[in-house]
């Protein structure tokens, strides 16, 4: 039996700072993945963020996005500020059927635009099988292609 002392309102600032963000470590950057026949698609939105600031590295299975929309600076007096600045960062844990060494990245219009093709080996294949008496017929599976004598 494990014994853990919660404190409710460190909970709730806790959860707050990860939904609402902080201007230290501002929200994440909204995002939509899908798949697109033998490729996922993914599309981060990064307005009023500099194309040099953003970096982008795969570590193992996991990709990771950073972009920089700095602190306005100058002698203007600020009247709003809703736009979340500083530094931000996005993790995504990327499957072994994925093609990591082939990743095409591309940024216009505030958007940040990857293409993750599913790797040859995770596609599936036809397997050939002959059959005695002199017929042959195929068989779809996920592994590569034999032929079996029977």
């Amino acid at each position: 039996m494990v014994l853990m002392r919660t404190d409710p309102f460190r909970e709730l600032d806790r959860l707050s700072q990860q939904l609402l963000g902080t201007a230290a470590r501002p929200t994440l950057m909204p995002m939509d993945a899908w798949r697109e026949g033998d490729s996922f698609h993914v599309e981060f939105d990064l307005p009023g963020v500099d194309a040099d600031s953003i970096d982008l590295d795969v570590e193992r299975n996991v990709l990771t996005v950073r972009a920089d929309r700095p602190f306005r600076e100058g002698p203007s007096e600020l009247l709003a500020a809703e736009r979340p600045r500083g530094v931000f960062s996005r993790q995504l844990i990327l499957g072994d059927n994925l093609d990591l060494d082939r990743i095409q990245a591309s940024y216009s219009d505030g958007v940040l635009r990857l293409v993750i093709p599913v790797a040859e080996k995770a596609k599936p294949r036809k397997i050939s099988i002959d059959v005695s008496g002199g017929g042959e017929r195929t068989i779809k599976g996920e592994t590569e292609q034999h032929s079996i004598d029977a």
